[in-house]
């Protein structure tokens, strides 16, 4: 992938998309590296959950997501904040826009490269990424061994508001307690966690106390949100103007839209942005 240009007056435009509004956990970490930039992000959330769907599904869906991101709102560069669509379809959607596309799981895995010591790293991601193989396959690319398990009980916690909940500390620290376990039986030795879900960074204090518990001091643990915002900054970050938004341009600095229920994605999208969404857009990009 090379660097994009900004060849239009004014900030830069990042499209963000997602199957849901996780993908905000994503977009929060961008506004931190690009300050000066104006953000799109789109939540397919009518056709969610990808990870059921096929691949051609997810693909076309996908496709059609970033078509509207770049030939609609003008996005020049793309983030694909989406496990199910950066493992399923991001050479589908690379096909579809004539701009640059960076996923959630390549960043992923060369953080993990650049951390882990052992060259043995774990994965905890939703049932249908870790079936995908898709964070295995990349960290088998940069000469580790990746052991993944699923942790489906995760992401409805996170929804339902429970992220410093005793429940939640439970489930997390059973679901690590036998992930350990795994891994040790199949002769790892692991010093590294990929956080491999867009949800999981608002739960990353509850796991890392439950780490403590199973892993030696110096145990890293990679959240993927920021490993990707680090990689768009690398690719674009030069490339950015020296312009600062003025008073309007910031209002408009983060415009957000979903494929249906638009008020659940503005009740729950302030706690995964940390920052209000504003008014979320209701946009049907067909079936």
């Amino acid at each position: 992938m090379t660097a994009t240009t900004n060849p239009q007056p004014g900030p830069i435009t990042i499209g963000v998309f997602d199957s849901g509004f996780g993908g905000l956990t994503v977009l929060r970490t961008l506004l931190d590296r690009f300050p000066n930039a104006r953000f799109v992000f789109l939540g397919d959330t009518a056709r969610l959950p990808y990870g059921s769907k096929s691949r051609r599904t997810v693909s076309r869906y996908a496709a059609q997501s970033a078509r509207f991101l770049v030939e609609e709102q003008g996005a020049q560069f793309l983030v694909i904040a989406c496990n199910s669509a950066s493992a399923l379809a991001l050479e589908a959607i690379q096909q579809a826009v004539p701009v640059p596309v960076l996923g959630v799981i390549e960043p992923g895995a060369d953080s993990a490269r650049a951390a882990s010591t052992t060259g043995d790293v774990l994965v905890i991601a939703t049932d249908a990424t870790t079936r995908s193989h898709a964070y295995s396959a990349a960290c088998t690319a940069r000469g580790l061994r990746a052991f993944e398990k699923a942790c489906p009980l995760l992401v409805p916690l996170v929804e339902e508001g429970w992220t410093n909940h005793p429940v939640t500390t439970q489930v997390i620290r059973i679901y690590l307690e036998e992930l350990f376990n795994e891994a040790h039986a199949n002769g790892l030795t692991p010093d590294t966690l990929v956080l491999g879900c867009t949800h999981y960074p608002l739960l990353r204090p509850l796991i890392e106390q439950a780490v403590r518990e199973f892993a030696p001091e110096g145990f890293r643990v990679i959240d993927s949100a920021e490993a990707t915002a680090d990689a768009a900054r690398a690719l674009i970050g030069n490339t950015i103007p020296p312009t600062t938004l003025n008073q309007d341009q910031e209002k408009k600095q983060i415009q957000c839209f979903a494929t249906d229920s638009v008020e659940k994605f503005e009740r729950l999208g302030t706690s995964f942005l940390g920052r209000p969404t504003g008014t979320v857009q209701l946009v049907d990009l067909g079936g």
